[in-house]
């Protein structure tokens, strides 16, 4: 969420507005003092006499003018609070390991869970300065759990990780100097691909996130560093951004770059930053067209163990084009993103010899793919505005590709278990605009039906909303 890109457009249209207003005060003080001055003198006489006067007091004035909050100027909020979260059941009739020669074997098991809940502060410390902050709690918190892992090498190891996630999402804050130029410094979401740039539960149909986007890079993806960021018009937004790196040491053949954010230490690295962008190009309807991309000519400097990185790069690029289309109560989203890692079969070669303490490994001691590749599409048609007129009621089908080992360098072997294609249907149902309930049911072939094809059915409900606004108090 952060700030309220709609409500700051309003404002900065407003700042506009209050300036102009400013000057024309000015004007006015300045022709009344000459008028009703006492005495009767004349206006150079009033001008030379108190000029220091009149000068002091349009300084006051322009200096009020320029820092004071007007809700009629700025909008009717100084702070605000506000969350989104989801709640997500789901069965599997497949086994968690799908190493066996044929597949995952067959099961019949469900989970529960609380894949996110978020909570959102936004103070504005004048019109042009605003603070932002997001909590993310993840499945429950933080904790130490075990976990199974069946792909790495072969083996089947014990890790200890932590069994759920406080994390600060986002903390940064935001210089507007106008509707097309903004400067923010702080941690903030990396907008690379359509999930991460509208990660919210309320704008995606499944009632998880694409699965794609969310094994190959980081979701939600966010880092430190300085963004500039605006739009023109109606038409053109953009962001551009210098951010802290990833750690190579993490990259893997089932997630790519996922695990290559810096969240296991308190600090994080940036020997080697990475630059970021997002474009977004909308007419005055739909449809919407995104394009993004993440690059970083060095991410060795970043990791864990950089002794042990001295002789290469590992380049990282990934891009992605996405598009909506919203009218005549049909909804269809696309998305494609590819990643690359250079040096992958050095890369390779160290983390399977990266250490590791009896069955406990730190690091994933896998081997890592060149590229990896995603693309999804996705159509709903809303039932309800026909049917019930104050509420929506959308059912969707999904087409998703995505395999995080599309290519390998050298001698890395590909796995064939990591191509996946899906297939989803479901419905959502909004009770209210920012309040979603879905269900939906995914097949998914595993190597083009060379092994095991997996379903699954879940339910979610899901929420975005700003809960408390405090208002100006201009009296």
């Amino acid at each position: 969420m952060g700030i309220d890109e709609r409500t700051r457009d309003i404002e900065l249209c407003n700042i506009k507005k209050c300036h102009k207003k400013m000057k024309k005060n000015v004007i006015i003080g300045l022709i009344s003092a000459v008028l009703f001055f006492p005495n009767g003198l004349e206006a150079s006489e009033v001008f030379h006499s108190d000029s220091t006067q009149i000068q002091d007091s349009i300084r006051k004035e322009i200096k009020h003018k320029k820092y004071a909050i007007d809700k009629n100027d700025y909008g009717d909020w100084r702070f605000r609070l506000g969350s989104y979260g989801e709640m997500l059941y789901q069965h599997f009739d497949y086994g968690p390991n799908s190493f066996y020669e044929t597949g995952s074997t067959d099961d019949n098991r469900s989970q529960i869970s609380i894949p996110r809940f978020v909570i959102a502060m936004d103070f504005k410390i004048n019109p042009t300065w605003i603070l932002s902050s997001e909590i993310e709690f993840e499945y429950g918190g933080t904790g130490t759990g075990i976990e199974y892992e069946y792909n790495e090498a072969g083996e089947y190891e014990l890790e200890v990780e932590k069994g759920g996630e406080v994390a600060i999402e986002q903390f940064h804050i935001t210089k507007i100097f106008n509707k097309a130029l903004q400067l923010r410094m702080g941690h903030f979401v990396v907008p690379v691909g359509l999930t991460n740039a509208h990660h919210e539960p309320i704008f995606f149909f499944s009632t998880s996130r694409p699965e794609g986007e969310s094994s190959i890079i980081p979701n939600t993806w966010h880092e430190t560093g300085i963004s500039l960021l605006g739009s023109v018009g109606n038409i053109f937004k953009y962001e551009v951004m210098c951010v802290n790196g990833l750690d190579p040491n993490f990259f893997s053949r089932a997630n790519f770059i996922k695990n290559g954010k810096q969240s296991m230490f308190e600090t994080q690295t940036m020997t080697n930053p990475a630059l970021a962008y997002r474009l977004e190009l909308q007419g005055e309807k739909s449809p919407r067209f995104g394009f993004s991309g993440y690059y970083t000519s060095k991410c060795s400097g970043n990791s864990s163990k950089p002794n042990k990185m001295e002789e290469i790069d590992i380049p990282v690029l990934v891009l992605s084009a996405d598009a909506q289309y919203i009218g005549h109560n049909w909804c269809a989203r696309t998305n494609f993103l590819w990643g690359k890692i250079g040096d992958s079969e050095a890369l390779s070669k160290l983390n399977i010899t990266m250490p590791k303490t009896g069955k406990i490994s730190l690091f994933p001691r896998d081997q890592v793919p060149e590229s990896a590749l995603t693309w999804y599409a996705e159509v709903g048609y809303d039932l309800g505005t026909q049917l019930f007129k104050k509420c929506s009621l959308i059912p969707f089908v999904r087409y998703e590709y995505y395999n995080s080992m599309q290519t390998t360098e050298g001698a890395v072997a590909i796995e064939p278990r990591y191509k996946k294609d899906i297939f989803t249907a479901g419905i959502n149902y909004y009770p209210l605009k920012n309040l979603v309930i879905k269900a939906d049911f995914s097949h998914r072939w595993v190597d083009r039906g060379n092994y095991n094809d997996e379903n699954t059915v879940s339910l979610s409900v899901g929420y975005l909303a700003w809960m408390f606004k405090h208002k100006h108090n201009n009296k």
